[in-house]
């Protein structure tokens, strides 16, 4: 990782108060699952709210793991054949 992304989780987290649950965490973090279906299909969009450097500073850490981690990267090949998207895998492993 570079050091703008690891400044970027270190700002992130200083702040004790504000992280009190996985779900404040996630909302923090911009990806928090919001419904956005149709008749036939089942979607979900991300938040808007929250900090938009951490949601980056996760990006880097997933895509990079991705390319050098056996085992994420199986476990792509394995969400893949259940029919998930790349970016639905990614909102996965960054929650």
């Amino acid at each position: 990782m570079d050091t703008r992304t690891v400044s970027a989780i270190d700002t992130f987290l200083s702040h004790p108060g504000r992280i009190c649950s996985e779900a404040a965490f996630a909302m923090l973090a911009r990806v928090t699952p919001i419904p956005a279906s149709s008749e036939l299909t089942t979607r979900h969009r991300l938040t808007r709210r929250g900090d938009r450097h951490l949601n980056s500073a996760q990006h880097i850490v997933v895509i990079q793991h991705q390319r050098h981690d056996t085992r994420l990267r199986a476990h792509f090949e394995k969400r893949h054949a259940e029919a998930k998207t790349d970016r639905e895998i990614r909102r996965c492993l960054k929650r």
